[in-house]
C-alpha cells in the first residue's frame, strides 16, 4: 500500500515562498501522475498542479500559473511544489495525490492515494 507524506507547510507573509514535498513509501511513483490539490474551509478540493512521472509533463492551474512549479526527484521518489509570490487566497490545506487519471488529472476522484495534507497559511 502506497503511503504519501507531505511536508513543508507553514505560515508565511504575502509575497513569500514555500516549498512543499511529497514522499512515497510502500511503493514508487513509476507509472503514476502525482498532483497537488488544495482545500480551504467551505470550498471544494481544488487542483493546483500535476506531473506525469514518466516523461515529466507538468500541468498547472491557471490560478497559480507562473507562481507554482511542480517537480520530481526520482532518486528520492518524491514530488515538490515550489510556491512563490504567495497570496492570502493561497491559504489552504495542500494534499498530495497519486494515481493514473489519464487526461483528467485535475479531478480529485481520479486519484487513488492521498496524503494527510499540510497547512499553508498566507498572512496579509
Amino acid at each position: 500500500q502506497v503511503q504519501l507524506v507531505e511536508s513543508g507547510g507553514g505560515l508565511v507573509q504575502a509575497g513569500g515562498s514555500l516549498r512543499l514535498s511529497c514522499a512515497a513509501s510502500g511503493g514508487t511513483f513509476t507509472t503514476a501522475t502525482v498532483a497537488w490539490f488544495r482545500q480551504s474551509p467551505g470550498k471544494e478540493r481544488e487542483f493546483a498542479a500535476a506531473i506525469r512521472w514518466n516523461g515529466g509533463s507538468t500541468y498547472t492551474a491557471d490560478s497559480v500559473k507562473g507562481r507554482f512549479t511542480i517537480s520530481r526527484d526520482s532518486a528520492k521518489n518524491s514530488v515538490s511544489l515550489e510556491m512563490i509570490s504567495l497570496k492570502p487566497e493561497d491559504s489552504a490545506v495542500y494534499y498530495c495525490a497519486a494515481g493514473r487519471p489519464d487526461t483528467l488529472y485535475y479531478i480529485p476522484s481520479k486519484y487513488v492515494f492521498w496524503g494527510q495534507g499540510t497547512q499553508v497559511t498566507v498572512s496579509s
